[in-house]
């Protein structure tokens, strides 16, 4: 599918050819998801009915998510992006402005895609065509990846709990981590983690290919 032309900004003359770059908008007109949605959807010209018909999110749901009387997981809104089609990085980020340095990622430009009660800080979001997932996923008490495990087409996953306790179940084994502790698996198997401790808890991650 082309890009439309709200992310087509610059000519690329040399090359003949357009260079999709983002477009930066107001934070303050498009910072929550039901904005960002609407905004996306409505760029790429597709009617919510469609965008439904796509992803297989119903109409109803797309509607209260672009109202913000819902906030949708990461796997649904990820489901719902797929339709259009836009990665969650991009999602969240083509609002961002330039970055001051090429290699390096300040920490106001690590877009969280996280929701209820967990932040996933995603480091180099901007950088095209990346080969590789990392992650900043911080865990609130009792909060987790979601109620349903998350299972990806290839790829392998590793990542460190820096600071709590977390319960990861990998296949249907379940096993304890704390800090130190480290796990690696290949995330064709459905997995989810789940912070069981009384207080916050971090996991540093990385994926490859990168998923998001």
């Amino acid at each position: 599918m082309s890009i439309p032309s709200l992310f087509l900004t610059q000519h690329d003359r040399r090359a003949g050819s357009f260079r999709a770059e983002p477009k930066y908008f107001s934070h303050k007109a498009v910072m929550d998801t039901g904005s960002r949605l609407k905004l996306v959807r409505e760029s790429y010209k597709l009617s919510q009915r469609e965008l439904a018909r796509r992803s297989g999110v119903t109409n109803a749901t797309i509607s209260l998510i672009e109202q913000n009387r819902v906030s949708p997981s990461v796997s649904s809104l990820k489901k719902l992006l797929e339709g259009i089609p836009m990665s969650l990085a991009d999602f969240f980020t083509f609002d961002q402005p330039p970055r001051e340095h090429q290699y390096v990622l300040r920490a106001n430009e690590q877009p969280d895609l996280g929701r209820h009660g967990l932040r996933l800080l995603l480091i180099g979001a901007s950088v095209p065509s990346r080969q590789m997932r990392l992650l900043r996923e911080q865990y609130a008490p009792g909060a987790s990846s979601g109620e349903e495990p998350i299972v990806h087409a290839e790829g392998e996953e590793c990542g460190l709990v820096t600071r709590g306790t977390v319960e990861l179940t990998v296949d249907g084994s379940v096993s304890v981590l704390n800090a130190g502790d480290g796990y690696y698996f290949p995330t064709t198997l459905p997995h989810k983690f789940r912070n069981i401790g009384a207080d916050e808890a971090e996991i540093i991650s990385a994926n490859t290919p990168a998923n998001f």
